[in-house]
């Protein structure tokens, strides 16, 4: 830094310890290692901590590649294919069960057609009778204890 030090003198102007010959320079001031890492290098979204190697940039920040994984059941994005939801990554499961569109018979993402009914949603195939399992539409079944029921199973089993 082209001035001359005791060694006791010369310290990281953060946490005041003895920094030796190892340091890092910043703005004409000398920091150990770990405290110019922690206050100047890019920051993982996952873990916060500092990013000194490898890194993932995605949902406009770097990420360890450890720490880029769904944020619900922390497993890797295997062929690097993941859903953000509230700027986090997913996968596809637990993005959809976020959002609400899972379905509620199979519990499998619901991307297309959708019914909504008794405050759940379900793919139209599983949209069926609590009995007989026959496929009901929106309009044409009778609710009891929470679960659907065709006319004529709902009349068998509960008039």
């Amino acid at each position: 830094m082209g001035k001359t030090w005791h060694p006791e003198h010369f310290v990281c102007t953060h946490c005041q310890e003895e920094i030796g010959s190892r340091f890092h320079e910043k703005d004409g001031k000398a920091y150990c290692r770990k405290d110019y890492f922690d206050m100047f290098a890019p920051k993982c979204g996952g873990c916060a901590r500092a990013i000194l190697e490898n890194y993932i940039s995605a949902l406009n920040t770097l990420w360890h590649p450890e720490c880029f994984v769904c944020r619900e059941c922390f497993t890797p994005f295997i062929n690097g294919s993941f859903f953000e939801h509230d700027g986090q990554p997913y996968c596809e499961v637990h993005y959809h069960e976020r959002r609400g569109s899972l379905c509620s018979g199979c519990q499998k993402p619901i991307t297309g057609r959708c019914i909504t009914a008794m405050a759940k949603k379900f793919h139209p195939e599983h949209f069926v009778c609590a009995f007989c399992l026959k496929q009901l539409n929106k309009g044409t079944f009778k609710e009891q204890n929470d679960k659907p029921y065709c006319q004529n199973c709902f009349l068998k089993l509960f008039c």
